[in-house]
């Protein structure tokens, strides 16, 4: 039996978005962690409490959801015109792997205030009152976020009346600009990694579909919610107890995954859950949220739900909305369609918990699709500070 004491390491509990994970300052980290490889694996998973063939992460911080097993790493960053770089960990709950191929959008917004909790920033650019603008490098996928967090006598502004569905209670608002968010590099061009708005995604066992595929915030396959046979309106209790449906879903996101060049081998799939996504869309309609409110087809241009590590996510990952920003913008696509078409440079969408809006700049050169920007705002809060306790021999 081992006796090993635990070792205690300074971290952070915060919110972000709809959303929450573990924040470590670089420098706080065991030494070993400080870089990629096992032992940092091993440290964020034992942190969360994974892998936990419960899934309830009783022995861990996570909450034993795609949303809640999240862990991220701030430091000042080397790069130019940037204030600090940011990497973000989603930690499987069951299974033995830690994914670092994607952004968390949401904790982007807990990142910028992050930066200015733990001392990362230069003094000389936090205003005593005001707006801080804090750039951030995005290390997974090596883009800029710019966030905009209000500060109250040189300190974050946590509390405030702006209401974000999916979350209970209102805090501050916190925008949020993804700069130039496609993938650069994707094969067959840099937005549409297949070269085309809408393809015919042939899955295995399963059918042809209508699809785009787009990389924009996190690689994401949108099909219409129709062809698989949804409203677009359904929670989570729709999809999450169906086993069947969930095992059609990764069969779509795994044929996605292959048609976008992520992965070489349907294999490949198991240890690459974080991305891409998997969403679907339809047309505007009545609908009750996740919370009881009742969301008219008047209030939003389309609907959209999203699965995260296999399951229906509870609102919308920050950096799905990005893509659906994105989708929207460029007419032709399933989303913009879906959205009753022709040009948009915001939309509001519906998602289980309720509404959000978000907006994309798009735009056409030399026959070519590029997104600029997408903004959105958020909020962010810390829950708990202080340090975190692991067993000596986790890592």
């Amino acid at each position: 039996m081992s006796a090993v004491p635990q070792i205690r390491i300074p971290a952070t509990y915060m919110r972000g978005g709809t959303s929450k994970g573990v924040f470590f300052r670089l420098d706080d980290l065991p030494e070993s962690c400080r870089v990629p490889g096992k032992a940092r694996d091993r440290l964020f998973q034992r942190v969360i409490g994974s892998p936990d063939p419960y899934a309830t992460h009783i022995d861990g911080m996570g909450g034993a959801t795609s949303s809640t097993s999240k862990c991220v790493i701030l430091s000042r960053s080397t790069r130019p015109d940037h204030d600090v770089d940011y990497l973000y960990g989603q930690i499987s709950i069951d299974k033995d792997f830690v994914d670092w191929s994607g952004n968390c959008g949401n904790l982007s917004t807990a990142a910028g205030a992050f930066a200015l909790h733990a001392g990362l920033m230069d003094p000389a650019r936090v205003p005593h009152d005001g707006i801080c603008v804090v750039r951030i490098w995005q290390a997974n996928i090596g883009k800029t976020i710019i966030a905009h967090v209000p500060v109250k006598a040189g300190q974050v502004q946590e509390t405030g009346d702006f209401e974000l569905d999916g979350v209970s209670f209102p805090a501050a608002e916190i925008v949020l600009e993804f700069i130039e968010p496609s993938d650069e590099g994707e094969e067959g061009g840099a937005l549409f990694p297949t070269g085309n708005a809408v393809d015919d995604l042939e899955v295995p066992g399963v059918g042809s579909f209508k699809a785009t595929m787009i990389s924009a915030g996190i690689p994401t396959v949108f099909v219409n919610a129709a062809e698989i046979g949804y409203t677009g309106t359904e929670l989570r209790e729709a999809i999450n107890g169906d086993p069947a449906a969930l095992a059609r879903f990764e069969a779509i996101r795994v044929a996605g995954a292959l048609r976008m060049g992520l992965i070489k081998t349907p294999e490949e799939a198991v240890t690459r859950q974080h991305t891409p996504k998997i969403a679907f869309v339809a047309p505007p309609r009545d609908y009750v949220s996740s919370s009881g409110r009742p969301i008219k087809t008047d209030e939003v241009d389309l609907l959209v739900r999203a699965l995260s590590m296999g399951k229906l996510h509870h609102a919308m990952m920050g950096t799905a909305a990005v893509a659906i920003g994105t989708a929207a913008a460029i007419p032709g696509t399933l989303v913009n369609l879906a959205a009753g078409g022709g040009e948009r440079t915001a939309v509001r969408f519906g998602h289980p918990s309720g509404t959000l809006r978000v907006g994309a700049e798009a735009r056409l050169v030399d026959g070519t699709w590029t997104v600029t920007k997408a903004i959105m705002s958020r909020s962010a809060r810390i829950l708990m500070e202080g340090w975190v306790r692991v067993p000596g021999d986790a890592f």
